[in-house]
């Protein structure tokens, strides 16, 4: 990864290169996961079940439910599962693009641009120089780890559907919350202080984690469980999603002052790692 500093900075520091495309890309692909919503809505409405679809009572999975039938104790008939499903292939795919294209790097100073990375700190109290990764690094090494866990995991739930009787379909969706709520958290406490963005993303990924354990705790055993699962999931689409502006908005504007300033387009000036 390259950066650009016109100025001395700390050891192990340095500008997240914005003038590659890939800034951009990642941020928006992220921010793609929000056609979910539009998706689900659409697959509601051509629901074919001998009762209307809730979304209280109703999995988020009998949407994408290949035949119809009776599931689990559930009459399930949806006659745009092939939607659903690719609808949930493409927001994972948006995901895994966002963990692929969005460096470190930039993840670290997504929420103050302009401001150098700090890969590299020095440890103190030893006899020889020594240089540690800094943690809000190793936050956004994770970050992006966590995201694409949640991605392949979006990807899988639409791949396999649940009336497959794979196991695969719930390692899936386990894989979707967990990570996408851990990577919401983790953003949380980056970018804390630096965008008031961050709580709410706190909240989302607190309110997806304490549902899932809910879930857990109850076996989904509860008078609404659409609703809970909804709360599972549509947290972690609605951070990610806002993540992705911020990110996406971010790197643009960053990329206007460095062309208005003559910077963009320019060869490097001065690196430090």
């Amino acid at each position: 990864m390259k950066g650009h500093l016109t100025t001395a900075a700390p050891a192990g520091s340095f500008l997240p290169d914005v003038r590659s495309v890939r800034a951009t890309i990642g941020g928006w692909a992220q921010l793609s996961v929000v056609q979910y919503f539009v998706a689900e809505a659409a697959v509601i409405q051509a629901w074919a079940g001998p009762e209307p679809y809730s979304r209280a009572t109703g999995y988020i999975s009998d949407l994408g439910a290949v035949s119809c039938g009776v599931y689990e104790d559930r009459a399930v008939c949806s006659p745009l599962h092939l939607l659903m499903n690719a609808s949930f292939v493409v927001q994972g795919l948006g995901l895994v693009l966002g963990a692929l294209f969005l460096t470190a790097g930039l993840l670290y100073v997504a929420a103050r641009p302009g401001m150098p990375a700090r890969r590299f700190r020095d440890a103190p109290n030893t006899p020889a120089p020594v240089r540690v990764l800094t943690v809000p690094w190793l936050l956004s090494v994770a970050v992006r780890v966590l995201t694409g866990v949640a991605g392949v995991g979006t990807v899988v739930v639409g791949l396999v559907p649940e009336d497959l009787g794979s196991p695969w379909h719930f390692a899936g969706a386990l894989m979707f919350f967990i990570g996408g709520g851990f990577t919401l958290i983790l953003l949380a406490v980056l970018w804390f202080r630096q965008t008031p963005v961050s709580w709410f993303l706190g909240a989302c990924g607190l309110v997806c984690l304490g549902a899932l354990i809910a879930g857990g705790i109850t076996r989904m055993h509860v008078p609404q469980p659409g609703t809970l699962e909804r709360l599972m999931g549509y947290p972690v689409t609605i951070g990610l999603a806002a993540a992705g502006l911020v990110i996406a908005q971010r790197v643009r504007r960053h990329r206007r002052e460095l062309k208005a300033r003559g910077v963009l387009g320019s060869g490097p000036r001065t690196l430090s790692r």
